[in-house]
């Protein structure tokens, strides 16, 4: 068994764990725990389509992180996406949005994140969602476009669970994103839960916050108010200036022993990025566990990591899956995978870009 092999089945073991954590997580709703053990079916098809894959020679990963638009309400102090992408370029039509997730659908890409911007702004993306039923959807979102109706649809499309951004407290997620902002998710997340959909909370886990985001007592309260899944997300510095935000190296490695305590205290799931990497090889971008795909449809390794040599725009998602890039930057895998903290491919663009024209792609977009 060669090691990208070994690598690809600890993935996929470990996604059958973690889609069994919203089975165990959901129990005492037995509607909402039958939904996630369709899901697990589901995955089980995925894992088979892409290894049917995987012995013709294509490496099909079995999530897609897919920036919607770079369009957002907010303008949140030290986003890294107004800080890299360009608000107001060409984005991908609703025609396009549709194909490539159903060329994503046929592949075995059976687990889609749909991020920013703010994916709301393009509200037609949960009617696509809910067209791909045996796709997972998590549309992660600053919560403040969802309505009645976007909150009913929902509740009738158990396949698409909202992540909800927040930053802890009202000062801390009010002083990141706007005076008000978490009055109103609150009132979301009360709604949602009113309406019985099971969402998920996202934090940027900085040097300020981190002890607010694994406090215990803040756990078990946003249980209380419906959360059913926590999302962890290192910050990495992209803005300038942003630099004294970043973890400590006491905090990073508490991290990862508070993650295994929630998840034996709480009937709840949690996933802390990067940490959890860790389990299956480390980092999974560049198609090793993930692909990104950018409002303009340019396929690259990683949200963090703006270079791609192809676009959906001219290319079908299958011959994307070729890039010479994503395979070069899977090859020097072990060059990006490093565990100080933040996301290595953007701290090391330049080689990135050095390494792409020793290989001649001349047509590598940034």
């Amino acid at each position: 068994m060669s090691s990208s092999e070994g690598y690809v089945r600890t993935l996929n073991r470990g996604l059958r764990a973690f889609f069994l954590r919203f089975i165990l997580a959901s129990l005492s709703r037995p509607r909402r725990a039958l939904s996630f053990a369709t899901t697990v079916v589901h995955q089980l098809q995925a894992i088979r389509r892409r290894a049917r894959e995987q012995r013709s020679g294509l490496h099909v990963p079995p999530i897609m992180i897919f920036s919607v638009t770079n369009r957002c309400n907010l303008r949140c102090a030290g986003c890294f996406a107004q800080a890299i992408r360009r608000d107001g370029s060409e984005e991908l039509e609703s025609d396009e949005l549709r194909r490539i997730v159903s060329e994503a659908d046929a592949l075995g890409i059976s687990f889609i994140i749909i991020a920013g911007g703010e994916p709301l702004t393009r509200p037609e993306i949960v009617d696509i969602a809910g067209s791909f039923p045996r796709t997972l959807f998590m549309l992660v979102t600053n919560g403040l476009l969802l309505d009645r109706r976007l909150i009913e649809r929902l509740a009738r499309q158990p396949n698409t669970l909202p992540v909800l951004s927040i930053e802890g407290t009202e000062q801390e997620t009010d002083g990141r994103r706007g005076a008000g902002v978490h009055t109103r998710l609150r009132q979301r997340m009360a709604e949602l839960k009113g309406a019985g959909v099971f969402f998920s909370l996202s934090f940027t886990v900085n040097r300020e916050n981190f002890e607010t985001v694994t406090d215990t007592g803040f756990i078990s309260d946003a249980i209380e108010a419906g959360c059913g899944f926590f999302l962890f997300l290192e910050y990495t510095p992209i803005r300038e200036g942003t630099e004294e935000w970043v973890i400590t190296d006491e905090q990073r490695r508490l991290m990862g022993e508070l993650v295994i305590q929630f998840r034996r205290r709480f009937r709840a799931v949690f996933i802390a990025v990067p940490w959890d990497e860790t389990e299956v090889g480390g980092c999974l971008a560049a198609g090793r566990g993930f692909i990104h795909v950018s409002a303009e449809g340019r396929v690259e390794a990683c949200p963090l990591a703006p270079f791609s040599d192809v676009s959906l725009k001219s290319a079908p998602l299958r011959e994307a899956l070729g890039s010479p890039l994503l395979a070069m930057l899977r090859e020097k895998h072990d060059i990006f995978d490093d565990t100080e903290g933040g996301c290595s491919l953007w701290k090391e663009r330049g080689q990135i870009a050095a390494m792409a024209a020793e290989r001649n792609l001349t047509d590598l977009l940034r």
